[in-house]
């Protein structure tokens, strides 16, 4: 796809200062850009590229004063780098712009579908499977029956979705997804084998959740597990059965959630972060990586550690951590003069 000078300029509101017909087929760092990209200038410590990149566009501030010849064609604008995020977006959902329905794939025939639709090869659509508007679902997907999908949701390739999954409006899943496979639940005997118990409920997940690659989604034992409206998750989490997640709560990779945890809304959980099963977390909450929660939370409090505490508590106890050697060949000196005196 090429685009000119000028109609980038349309799409982010900006004014052309050089040659509206010069044209781009590619986005790159000012630095590595070459004849044909696109690019943005937005800190002035990169300020210096402006006259050796042989981007044929730069996005640049309204105000900004160039020194010496360039060569590449500027496109003025308030807010550079959020001109060039807008067009990120624009470029992705142009790239992502597909429809049809490709073969092979199975569609039940009581499945049904919204307009714009898009289906990649290899997929299968179960009973009952209702889909929305402008959809997009990529090749070697498995919808299980009676899942209901909103509109203008993306699903990428190799994503799972098992039997009776709600899922809205706007969301995101990432390749390799897992939705409402069972949760982790066996009843132990008095031998010591495990029998299972049946996970006969689903997942709701609200509108414009964005589920990254490899994240999976345990169904509930009895009722949902839910994950609510705004709700961004990273790659490698797993959500076990009927945990319930807050509006706009983000979570970062490799994160494990035990069953029946409740997490408040928009939190910031860090990386490797294990927790807890029946907890209750409040609203606005942070959790640094790495840390271990194995009791409640209020709202507002920021914790760290493992198990986790106080996060200015935990920073005045590892600073006394650190010199804890030192503090120790204090105490045997201490103890030798006593002794000896």
């Amino acid at each position: 796809m090429k685009f000119k000078a000028k109609q980038i300029a349309e799409i982010i509101e900006g004014t052309v200062d050089g040659n509206p017909e010069a044209e781009v087929f590619e986005l790159a760092k000012i630095e590595d850009a070459t004849e044909g990209s696109l690019t943005f200038l937005s800190n002035p410590k990169y300020n210096s590229y402006i006259y050796s990149t042989s981007a044929s566009i730069t996005i640049v501030k309204e105000d900004f004063h160039f020194e010496e010849k360039i060569s590449t064609t500027l496109i003025r604008v308030k807010d550079p780098y959020k001109a060039f995020s807008t067009l990120l977006e624009y470029y992705n959902q142009v790239k992502l712009n597909k429809s049809g329905i490709e073969e092979p794939n199975f569609i039940s025939d009581s499945a049904e579908y919204g307009e714009n639709f898009y289906l990649g090869a290899f997929t299968y659509l179960g009973k009952n499977v209702k889909v929305g508007n402008d959809v997009k679902i990529y090749p070697n997907c498995y919808i299980g029956d009676n899942v209901v999908i909103g509109d203008n949701t993306l699903i990428f390739a190799g994503v799972k979705i098992y039997s009776e999954t709600v899922i809205g409006n706007e969301c995101v899943l990432h390749g390799g997804v897992v939705i409402g496979a069972d949760g982790f639940g066996f009843n132990p005997d008095d031998s010591g084998e495990y029998s299972k118990v049946p996970q006969i409920g689903n997942v709701i997940i609200e509108d414009k959740v964005d589920i990254g690659a490899g994240t999976t989604i345990d169904r509930a034992t009895l009722g949902s597990t839910i994950i609510r409206k705004g709700v961004k998750l990273d790659n490698q989490i797993q959500i076990a059965h009927n945990v319930e997640i807050g509006e706009n709560t983000a979570i970062a990779a490799q994160t494990g959630i035990a069953g029946s945890t409740k997490i408040g809304k928009n939190c910031l959980i860090g990386g490797q972060v294990g927790i807890a099963g029946h907890l209750t977390i409040g609203d606005r909450v942070k959790v640094q990586a790495q840390s271990g929660i194995g009791k409640n939370i209020q709202d507002d409090e920021i914790v760290q550690g493992s198990p986790s505490f106080g996060y200015g508590d935990f920073n005045k106890s590892y600073v006394h951590f650190k010199n804890l050697p030192k503090i120790i060949d204090r105490l045997n000196q201490l103890e030798k003069k006593y002794k000896n005196g």
